[in-house]
């Protein structure tokens, strides 16, 4: 499968070189002499995600490069990225990463923070009891190198971590995890590491860690278990979509719920 389609590699890597141009679907298909449906559905296969959307994903990556890499204002990155509205951007940008542009470009002031305080906490694996009211999404982690540090993993809607997602957790290693009272629903399974020490502009631009998803769904019905799942960690493949959500305001989220429940 790794060498299926291996002409959307070459793709990828002009819309990486050409990110800040006009890039309809046309031009992306003439590229490697498809037509627009042939090649939509072909990258669409190999990606998890239409070309048009894997373009505009990109192009907000590029703008939390230039959030945190520059002083440019949050309009001048709107518009080079190609969102001629402040507001447009804005929206689009915290629904996608969870954040707005100037939360998310002032949060590098906490994000090494968090992270100590992620490594100081005890026993945090089994933190959160299960309600019993839904399923339970659980498996084993692996990593293709050694590894030691956090991994957030969580179920999201498309096959992009973006947003926040629907469920998830974090766990202190590799090994087991269990995502608790999962809705019944159809989801995409991601994860994310974060080795302990890295700097806060490595993970909240985390263009090299390790990761993980799952191009076919998981479906979770009421009332039925869902098969174990097998997650490992790899090193960046060029048709991976970029990691759009903040790991920083995952890793504040987490860390409150966890004295929510120590507190009880």
């Amino acid at each position: 499968m790794a060498d299926r389609y291996s002409e959307i590699n070459e793709v990828i890597s002009y819309i990486h070189q050409n990110i800040f141009e006009p890039l309809p679907l046309s031009r992306l298909a003439a590229y490697i002499s498809y037509s627009p449906y042939h090649f939509a559905r072909i990258f669409k296969e190999k990606v998890g995600l239409p070309p048009l959307y894997y373009v505009s994903s990109l192009r907000l990556q590029k703008a939390k490069d230039l959030l945190l890499q520059t002083n440019l204002s949050v309009r001048d990155i709107g518009l080079e990225i190609g969102q001629q509205s402040l507001g447009t951007f804005t929206t689009r940008f915290t629904e996608r990463v969870g954040v707005t542009p100037s939360d998310f470009r002032n949060s590098a002031l906490q994000a090494d923070i968090r992270l100590r305080s992620l490594q100081e906490l005890n026993g945090w694996r089994t933190s959160f009891p299960s309600l019993n009211r839904h399923s339970r999404v659980e498996g084993t982690i692996q990593s293709t190198i050694p590894f030691e540090g956090i991994i957030l993993i969580g179920l999201f809607a498309k096959p992009i971590p973006e947003g926040l997602p629907l469920h998830g957790t974090l766990v202190p290693s590799v090994g087991e995890f269990c995502i608790t009272d999962v809705k019944p629903g159809i989801y995409y399974l991601m994860a994310t590491s974060v080795p302990w020490g890295m700097k806060a502009i490595d993970f909240l631009l985390p263009h090299t860690i390790l990761r993980f998803r799952s191009l076919e769904p998981i479906i979770v019905e009421p009332n039925s278990p869902v098969p174990q799942q097998q997650v490992r960690l790899n090193v960046p493949q060029p048709d991976d979509p970029p990691i759009l959500v903040s790991l920083s305001l995952l890793m504040d989220n987490f860390i409150n719920q966890v004295l929510q429940y120590s507190n009880r």
